[in-house]
């Protein structure tokens, strides 16, 4: 009886460490989300505060977009916390809750995208540190910030809808979220310390209207 009883609790353990592997596989290998993106696609992010609506634009930054149209499709901004707003200058998300997640995207870098528009209020590009060091931390430009043009920020997509959602943010923390403490606790260290940050519920690609 004692060893029907061990065999059925070993398999409903194996049973839900291969569902949480399967649920997360696809986020921990990078080299599997490379699938080109649309000539255009609209993704809808409902955030805590409501939701808005960005146009990726491919021929904007190849690139940047088959990376953000793969993120998007996989899930990664779902619970992803605004971690970064400079209230009337920009804000940024893209560090995963999860630090395993966070961890194997840490080094996937893509290619500069040649700035092909510039990054005027709405539009939304890759941050980096440095050349060709984009992973998955985007940002939003809250006010025309043309400057960013000459650094090589390439933006990739537009808002077209909600952009009122976008600047009720909470902004109250600018910069104190560290991002290496984001890198080892995730979320747990967000909610923990800077509980009013606004996050994204889920992001979804939208059917093409026809």
């Amino acid at each position: 009886m004692k060893r029907i009883a061990i065999q059925t609790i070993a398999a409903a353990l194996f049973v839900a460490a291969a569902a949480c592997a399967q649920d997360s596989g696809p986020l921990r290998n990078p080299g599997k989300l490379t699938e080109q993106a649309p000539a255009t696609f609209t993704v809808a992010l409902d955030t805590s505060k409501g939701r808005f609506v960005a146009s990726v634009h491919r021929d904007w930054a190849p690139l940047g977009a088959d990376r953000f149209y793969n993120l998007v499709k996989a899930g990664f901004f779902d619970n992803v916390r605004f971690f970064r707003v400079i209230g009337g200058q920009l804000a940024q998300f893209g560090m995963h809750g999860d630090p395993n997640v966070q961890t194997a995207w840490r080094d996937a870098d893509i290619q500069d995208d040649p700035v092909r528009h510039s990054n005027v209020r709405g539009t939304i590009s890759f941050a980096s540190r440095g050349p060709n060091t984009r992973t998955t931390q985007l940002f939003i430009n809250l006010r025309d910030n043309t400057p960013y043009d000459r650094l090589g920020f390439s933006p990739i997509a537009e808002i077209v809808s909600g952009m009122d959602v976008v600047d009720q943010l909470y902004s109250g923390y600018e910069e104190r979220p560290e991002q290496p403490l984001v890198d080892e606790q995730g979320n747990a260290y967000l909610t923990r310390e800077f509980p009013n940050l606004d996050y994204i519920q889920k992001a979804t690609i939208l059917p093409e209207q026809r």
